[in-house]
């Protein structure tokens, strides 16, 4: 997570992730504005160019070529990603309301979700279609198609593939599709005959929006690669291996893509914001709804009231520019700029056979050159986003240049102080008090007590989270006092433990989650029941009503995770830092004459070894900082760490664990060490079924590991046989740290199958069986690898 001597001013969330958004991050990557905070909030950590995707569904290219990764992206503007889905905006007050996490201040907001299929009219075609659109979610249906074909058995005779919509996207569809179809068929020795393709279109002919003659030259490709095109079909109901059309012809269709009927998502209906008849945003030609100065919309999402304008790839791109810039002036209280869009652009319309279609207003040309010239043209592209710098240490300003930064802001905001109202601020647009606010947060802070949070932001902040009560807790957050007042049940042991880090991701609601996971995972591991927590926050200085989101979103996600285990956040001290962090002091109840307890040192020979979750989140996040990281590896291990350890607990103790830990910044290895060393034991690992998180290979043989990996190699001198594997690329994640990691625990062999088809049936799909526990021998090194 970056961190910056800049206060947080101004919150602008991109809603959704399309091609006018990407600009726009890369823009602001280039140029931050300061005391600006960027928030991206969309589904999908891959977005797909649209430019690319026939090529990709030819075979051309590769999942990564025509993607943009938009984790990687976040991370480079220094933008928050939050992975969610927009279900309403509350425009009052200025949030946007997700679908699985607190509401999101805002600002400024720009929409760019591109279309959704309007299919919900058509009898049958939400349950029996396939909409391309959005295109981020076409890749798994696209997979699931490919395989369908595949299978097809030939006793059913011919597989009929039918598309919806006779544009651009209908069209290249199907041929796309065709070409890549067929070849997979001749690679599995069958007939490719067996495919049938058809393409249904309302209007009277294809490309209805192009000249006639690439019309002509797309009805003699389709003709040519026997794709019957059927005119004048309005499709109005879909059933079982079935098109209906209005004039009451029927058509075979064993798979039926959806390429029309386009509009805004439903949500948008909700907002109050004007819309066309389409469901589309409104928006002057500064991009900005008619309706509210705050919400900007571009790409597909976007009708431009001046003159419509072609749901094409080409306009969201242009947009990105002046969207960037007026969003930008807007922050700062600037006058806007117009967008100015092109009578005609050039569409390249690809076949599928790396040939393409040129269409410029009255001029049409095609070629296997007009392909490689696209595919240059696509890839040059990709490369602003996907090309991205890596960071290292160096490449960090120095703290003197944090200093020498934040002095110059002070000077800077003291002389817009100074001017209001006597010449225009190039800076943001503040009022006095935000003003005062923002001086008093770049100015240097008082110690001690003085370094609290104010208590009206905490207030304001908590008063929204509702903690779990418990009848044991006599004096809690719900009659705030001194000190908690906790009971101890008769009988009953007291289980303490506490943990403590500064965020390594953005997104503060995630992180909150994490920080609680991983305090809790001492008191699971131990076979504990998690009584109270006690909070110790710190959070960089800003606005108030920034500090107070902030609060909220990240202490959202950590009672969310108490709540669920019963666990009661009974208090805690929240004060200003560089950095945001989070840790608890977690209270636990256990049976006070110890039978339950899980301890480190009770291994047994036989014992077979087990793992509930993968390993590699050190080196993630050490790459994830420099931008090296695919956003999906994140997005996985993010899912990874947010899994709760207490079932996977209660399952090992029903099936007999004999020891067990969790998995923090020791590493794998660390941690196995504090098992054998008080078992009196040694143990085996083995280095093929260990469970690994996606990318946690690649980023270590990139060199790229935990800040912590250091300290933990030391530990190597306990591995009989390290010359061995040294060079094994897996062999550097035996040291990793791990945050939130899973439960190691030793269970009697006859119990281990059980107990590992009941913990993935539990959710702990990664476990796995990774090595087993021998008497102590004579070697002074109590691990010994094996492959």
């Amino acid at each position: 997570m970056q961190s910056t001597p800049q206060p947080v001013l101004r919150d602008l969330v991109l809603v959704g992730g399309g091609h006018s958004h990407v600009g726009v991050l890369r823009m602001f990557a280039m140029q931050p504005e300061p005391g600006v905070r960027l928030t991206l909030i969309c589904t999908d950590i891959d977005t797909p160019y649209s430019g690319m995707l026939p090529g990709y569904i030819s075979g051309h290219y590769s999942f990564d070529e025509v993607h943009i990764d938009l984790g990687r992206l976040c991370a480079f503007a220094g933008a928050r990603f939050y992975r969610d889905a927009v279900v309403g905006l509350d425009r009052q007050n200025q949030r946007v309301i997700c679908a699985n996490r607190p509401p999101v201040a805002y600002d400024l907001l720009s929409i760019n979700t591109g279309s959704t299929p309007k299919v919900q009219h058509i009898e049958g075609a939400q349950a029996l279609a396939t909409p391309v659109k959005p295109i981020a979610q076409f890749n798994q249906r696209w997979l699931t198609l490919l395989d369908k074909a595949r299978q097809w058995p030939s006793h059913r005779g011919r597989m009929t593939i039918a598309v919806v919509g006779g544009g651009a996207g209908g069209v290249e569809l199907v041929l796309s599709m065709q070409y890549r179809l067929r070849l997979e068929l001749k690679a599995l020795g069958r007939n490719p005959e067996d495919l049938k393709f058809v393409l249904l279109t309302s209007g009277e002919s294809i490309l209805p929006t192009h000249n006639p003659g690439v019309r002509a030259r797309f009805v003699q490709v389709l003709l040519e690669r026997n794709v019957e095109v059927h005119p004048h079909a309005e499709v109005v109901q879909v059933s079982p291996g079935c098109l209906h059309t209005r004039d009451g012809r029927t058509f075979d269709a064993d798979e039926t893509m959806w390429v029309t009927q386009a509009g805004g998502p439903a949500w948008l209906r909700s907002t109050g914001l004007a819309l066309d008849a389409q469901d589309f945003i409104l928006v002057h030609p500064q991009l900005q709804s008619l309706n509210d100065p705050l919400v900007f919309a571009a790409g597909d999402v976007a009708s431009f009231v001046d003159r419509p304008l072609e749901k094409a790839g080409v306009f969201a791109v242009r947009m990105a520019q002046p969207l960037a810039t007026n969003l930008r002036r807007s922050l700062r209280g600037q006058k806007l700029l117009a967008y100015t869009p092109q009578r005609h652009w050039l569409a390249l319309i690809s076949t599928g056979n790396r040939y393409a279609v040129g269409s410029r207003g009255a001029l049409g040309f095609g070629g296997d050159w007009v392909w490689r010239w696209k595919d240059r043209i696509d890839r040059n592209f990709m490369r602003r986003f996907n090309s991205l710098p890596t960071m290292d240490n160096a490449g960090h300003p120095s703290a003197a240049a944090h200093v020498r930064q934040a002095m110059n802001t002070l000077g800077q905001m003291l002389k817009d102080i100074q001017a209001r109202g006597k010449a225009p601020t190039t800076r943001l647009s503040l009022t006095s008090e935000e003003s005062l606010q923002a001086i008093s947060a770049i100015a240097m802070r008082c110690g001690g007590c003085g370094a609290k949070v104010g208590a009206n932001i905490l207030s304001r902040a908590l008063g929204s989270l509702q903690p779990v009560e418990r009848a044991d807790v006599l004096i809690g957050l719900h009659s705030p006092d001194d000190a908690a007042v906790v009971r101890v049940p008769p009988g009953m042991a007291v289980v303490q433990t506490v943990d403590f880090f500064r965020a390594f991701i953005d997104d503060p609601y995630v992180f909150g989650k994490i920080a609680a996971n991983h305090a809790l995972g001492d008191v699971f591991a131990m076979g504990a029941e998690p009584q109270t927590a006690t909070a110790v926050v710190t959070v960089p200085p800003g606005l108030e009503s920034k500090v107070e989101d902030l609060l909220t979103q990240m202490m959202g996600g950590a009672i969310e995770v108490l709540n669920a285990t019963g666990c009661a956040l009974v208090g805690g001290h929240t004060g200003e830092g560089a950095e945001l962090a989070l840790g608890f002091a977690i209270n636990g109840l256990i049976d006070e004459k110890m039978d339950s307890v899980m301890r480190k040192g009770g291994m047994q020979p036989g014992d077979v070894l087990l793992l509930t979750k993968p390993i590699g989140t050190g080196t993630l996040f050490a790459a994830h900082a420099r931008y090296a990281a695919k956003g999906r590896w994140i997005d996985a291990a993010l899912q990874s760490m947010v899994l709760s350890n207490q079932t996977g607990a209660a399952i090992l103790r029903t099936h007999g664990a004999t020891a067990c830990t969790d998995l923090t910044g020791f590493g794998l290895l660390g941690h196995l060490v504090e098992m054998t060393r008080p078992s009196g034991v040694d143990a085996e690992l083995n280095m093929s079924t260990l469970p690994l998180l996606d990318g946690a290979v690649d980023c270590a043989q990139a060199g790229i590991v935990s800040s912590l990996q250091p300290a933990n190699v030391r530990l190597r001198r306990a591995l009989r046989n390290a010359d061995e594997f040294i060079n094994d690329p897996r062999y550097p994640l035996l040291f990793d740290p791990q945050t939130a990691g899973g439960l190691l625990a030793s269970v009697p062999a006859a119990q281990a199958s059980a107990c590992v088809q009941a913990l993935k049936a539990a959710g702990y799909v990664h476990t796995a069986i990774i090595g087993r526990i021998n008497p102590q021998g004579e070697a002074i090194e109590p691990v010994l690898l094996k492959t």
